[in-house]
């Protein structure tokens, strides 16, 4: 499902360059669960982001479901993220101006799905949310916004969901429950996770942990 091979990320620092990741070789299989783990500046971010093509990378390649991503342009990206992957923010990336119920029919809406409002509120039933179909996110907790954050990103039934540490804004019992909720979702849709996270509790629970050290995979 996932393919990296010799992904490397440099960025400008002053005058001379930082590189961020150095030639990543990885694999993920169909249906399994992947953990990113390592240490603060370690590079997991930019790996998530490049797997998700929202960044570009310096040299390599990344092949989602067979396709080449950055084959693509910026537009045909955006295309294959929308039909094949959901992402899970750490900041939750909710549109304020939207309510639970609009936030996640966007997606389904953008697609073209027929009846995204009956889809949406199944989804957000789900995730324990019928009751907050009309509330802002203003409005609503930490744990409840990255609820709706889950349920958008499910709601395509998407092959490949990427969170990228889901629980790191929300409080230890909270964050528990998020990610007893994300892999519930995970496993009865048999989608594909990758997960980044610093918490090595939850990175057993995958069934490979992926770990960077200084821009490189060491385990």
């Amino acid at each position: 499902m996932v393919k990296a091979a010799g992904l490397s990320k440099v960025v400008p620092n002053g005058a001379s360059q930082l590189t961020i990741l150095h030639e990543i070789d990885l694999a993920v299989m169909a249906g399994e669960a992947a953990a990113i783990v390592g240490a603060s500046g370690s590079g997991k971010s930019t790996l998530l982001g490049l797997l998700a093509g929202l960044d570009t990378p310096s040299a390599g390649s990344v092949h989602l479901d067979g396709v080449d991503l950055f084959a693509l342009d910026e537009d045909g990206r955006a295309a294959l993220r929308a039909k094949l992957l959901g992402f899970v923010f750490q900041s939750f990336q909710l549109l304020p101006a939207l309510n639970a119920l609009e936030n996640v029919m966007l997606p389904l809406e953008l697609a073209g799905t027929a009846g995204a409002g009956q889809h949406a509120t199944a989804m957000l039933e789900r995730v324990g949310l019928g009751e907050r179909l009309a509330h802002y996110p203003k409005h609503l907790s930490g744990g409840e916004q990255q609820r709706v954050a889950l349920a958008r990103a499910f709601v395509m039934q998407p092959k490949l969901l990427l969170a990228d540490e889901p629980t790191g804004n929300l409080d230890p019992d909270t964050g528990a429950g998020i990610i007893d909720l994300m892999f519930a979702l995970n496993a009865a849709a048999g989608t594909t996770l990758v997960l980044v996270t610093h918490d090595d509790a939850i990175a057993r629970r995958c069934q490979r942990q992926i770990r960077l050290h200084g821009g490189r995979i060491v385990a």
